[in-house]
């Protein structure tokens, strides 16, 4: 069927939320707390998870397991993070952003804030979190575990699910429904152009859902 993050690109977090809706995957959205930070306001790919906790020192070896995901990633895949939303310092910046540009790394998605927003804004990364904080993340948050499950807002997420994120928010797809949620998806974005179509032309809306089941 083709690359999966090919596709996500040309799909939307609303249409692949129902679908796993239908698939009985129904706790699969992230909580409407964690948004876009950048301009770039879409980001889809294949997910490589992190956790992170809160710290009251800093670690002998400060960033070692972030510097690590980062070198980890693959192009296509996304940085997700569980941060317990964490509001007390920044989690993410410029530099990190820039790494991952270098390597084809799609975004970052955190339970967590980010900083540098003046660089960020210019740059064609998305950055999905919960706020923005001057205050570095050296002696207050550090990450713990790379590639393990990680359940943000009650989603539980794994190396190798994909993620949609825009500005309705971020779904999580679970590898193992990945190619039947996009195969549906396509075909509910095909049959929502229709019923737009007939909405356009001033078909009452009753029997427009009652034609096509979609609304």
């Amino acid at each position: 069927m083709g690359n999966p993050v090919d596709i996500l690109d040309k799909l939307y977090s609303a249409v692949i939320a129902d679908v796993l809706d239908g698939l009985g995957h129904r706790q699969q959205s992230l909580g409407s707390e964690i948004a876009a930070l950048t301009p770039v306001r879409r980001v889809c790919g294949r997910v490589f998870t992190a956790r992170a906790e809160a710290v009251d020192e800093v670690p002998a070896e400060p960033y070692k397991l972030e510097l690590e995901a980062i070198d980890t990633m693959q192009p296509g895949d996304v940085l997700l993070v569980d941060a317990g939303h964490n509001r007390q310092c920044a989690f993410w910046g410029e530099l990190l952003s820039t790494a991952c540009l270098a390597k084809g790394v799609r975004g970052v998605v955190m339970s967590a804030c980010s900083r540098d927003l003046w660089a960020l804004n210019g740059m064609d990364f998305p950055v999905f979190g919960i706020g923005c904080t001057p205050a570095d993340s050296k002696g207050r948050i550090d990450v713990v575990a790379l590639g393990q499950a990680v359940t943000i807002d009650g989603v539980t997420a794994r190396n190798g699910d994909f993620l949609i994120g825009d500005e309705d928010g971020v779904v999580i797809i679970p590898q193992e429904v990945a190619d039947e949620t996009l195969t549906l998806a396509r075909e509910k974005v095909s049959g929502e152009n229709t019923v737009r179509d007939e909405l356009a032309a001033g078909v009452p809306v009753r029997d427009v859902f009652a034609k096509h089941g979609i609304l």
